[in-house]
């Protein structure tokens, strides 16, 4: 504004100064006419000044609404009088930023691959749930839903066939909710549900079951039938719990971590027994990292009897877990975790390696040349150089290939079909023995069981403990005999356990046995006395 003044006034002002001083008016004329000529300038100014401000004051409203809403994110109220073309620009920027919240709104608050509400916007909506006075006398239950083996499922789809899987499901899950609930995909292959209005456990429990139902029908994609199934972990937040946002979820993360480990479509209520539990595992899981350089690894051996001469053809390698203070720890507790880790792959090779020169190391000592069998994961079978690998730890222990039996089962090979027939024939190629372990506990069909070139079938000990007493369990392992000799493949029992069994199996033309009625896993250094002992014992009971 002063710069406006000077600009206009200064230069009128001189001009009218030069004037009066030219025509030789008196000095007091001259001051008469300047104040005159002033007060006129200013009046004209303060006109003008008016004037502007009234034709810009929708620009200075719409700049401050801007620049309150880039501050305070608050949406502005503009007036509406206005008419003309500032009134039209006030219009469209109100407009303009109403719509711009929405879509920051929706972008920060909702999950763009299935477009319900993300993690932030279901902790707040959870939190405000939690913090409202009349909620403290009700049950809010959170459910966190998981797909099963997404990993795997992952791995033998496209990104773009996964991303349609988890639009799919959020559709699904949409669909069993009611105005009560609130649905969230959290991250992943997870999503969260809160439920208000709590009749009944029953009602919990109806809709897991519902949730669990509706997601185990295939699912279409591109042509393709896909079929999953579901893990759900429950917590409840009690009467006059105080418990916060991320204390239910991680209650019921730990109930869904317990839900997975019973099983496919499984759920679970959050319980502190479970929290100790998954303490116990944590431990572990810390522990076993360095476990391998500290020595704390080792191999047991379990014998493989041939059922009809009696004799020992194989000893399975087994690893145990030496720990310094909670002793020997059984591969079940730790195994699990070294698969979820990783830590499984550099264990396994150590055991491949170790249980190679070990065999070798016997047939150096004068025994009999036998297999040595050992167990391959599904991380280990993922490896891109897992045959270049194996092959190099058969140079290095000098064992020949045929004495090495490598254990898969059908599980893993179903990930993907053709990577898995393409490396199990190059192991074949080296001359390597291949077992398909856990037989009849999967889901494999026979039509892909034949495209598979392994030598052996081992039958599960589940089918094994009750063969004599369970109908099923003899007719399931009845079948799988008759399966393995018309596809001219060996079959070994796993978990036989008394002379019973050993009978039947024998009767039905099984191959070889394997359990505690013939040793339990033991050290390396009681295998060689084992090997004539159990021979010479087997000698009688078939003579």
């Amino acid at each position: 504004m002063l710069v406006a003044f000077l600009g206009t006034h200064v230069p009128l002002l001189t001009l009218l100064l030069s004037f009066v001083i030219s025509n030789s008016y008196s000095l007091d004329m001259a001051i008469r006419v300047m104040i005159i000529a002033l007060l006129a300038t200013l009046a004209g100014t303060a006109v003008t000044l008016y004037a502007l401000h009234h034709l810009l004051k929708p620009v200075i409203l719409t700049s401050t609404a801007l620049q309150n809403y880039l501050s305070t994110k608050t949406l502005p109220e503009l007036p509406t009088e206005f008419a003309d073309e500032a009134g039209t620009l006030m219009a469209d920027t109100s407009q303009t930023l109403h719509k711009l919240d929405e879509l920051i709104h929706y972008i920060t608050n909702y999950d763009d691959l299935t477009g319900l509400p993300n993690r932030d916007l279901f902790c707040d909506r959870l939190h405000e749930i939690l913090s409202k006075p009349e909620n403290n006398q009700r049950l809010v239950a959170v459910f966190l839903l998981s797909i099963d083996d997404f990993t795997a499922i992952s791995h033998g789809l496209e990104h773009e066939a996964i991303n349609l899987l988890l639009r799919a499901v959020a559709q699904r899950l949409s669909t069993c909710i009611t105005q009560t609930h609130i649905l969230a995909h959290l991250s992943g292959d997870e999503f969260a549900l809160v439920q208000i209005e709590i009749h009944s456990f029953e009602n919990l429990i109806k809709l897991s079951q519902v949730l669990l139902n509706t997601l185990s029908k295939p699912f279409s994609l591109e042509g393709n039938l896909i079929h999953i199934t579901a893990s759900i972990g429950i917590t409840i937040n009690g009467l006059n719990d105080h418990n916060s946002v991320d204390q239910l979820l991680q209650q019921a993360h730990i109930a869904l971590y317990q839900a997975k480990q019973q099983g496919r479509s499984q759920y679970q209520f959050y319980s502190p027994e479970i929290n100790t539990q998954l303490q116990e595992r944590l431990t572990l899981e810390n522990e076993l990292h360095g476990a391998l350089e500290r020595n704390e690894m080792v191999v047991y051996y379990q014998p493989l009897i041939d059922l009809h001469s009696g004799h020992i053809t194989a000893m399975e390698a087994l690893i145990r877990w030496q720990h310094p203070t909670l002793g020997l720890v059984a591969p079940a507790k730790f195994i699990p975790i070294a698969e979820a880790n990783g830590a499984i792959v550099p264990i396994g090779e150590w055991v491949l390696r170790t249980a190679c020169a070990q065999n070798r190391a016997w047939q150096l000592a004068g025994f009999t040349p036998i297999r040595i069998s050992v167990n391959l994961s599904a991380r280990q079978f993922e490896q891109p150089y897992l045959v270049e690998v194996i092959n190099q730890i058969l140079e290095e222990t000098g064992l020949k290939a045929s004495d090495l039996e490598l254990e898969v089962t059908e599980s893993f090979l179903m990930s993907d079909i053709e990577r898995s027939v393409k490396t199990l024939k190059q192991l074949r190629e080296l001359g390597i023995w291949l077992a398909l372990d856990d037989f009849g506990t999967g889901y494999s069909s026979l039509n892909y069981l034949k495209r598979f070139p392994v030598n052996m079938l081992k039958i599960d000990r589940s089918f094994v403990q009750d063969v004599m007493s369970n109908p099923d369990s003899a007719a399931v392992t009845n079948a799988i005999i008759a399966l393995a000799k018309s596809l001219r493949l060996s079959i070994t029992a796993e978990g036989v356990e008394t002379q019973e069994q050993l009978d039947y199996l024998r009767m039905q033309g099984c191959d070889e046995g394997q359990g505690f009625y013939f040793s339990c896993p033991v050290p390396a250094d009681i295998i060689a006395p084992m090997l004539q002992k159990i021979s010479q014992q087997m000698e009688i009971i078939t003579a």
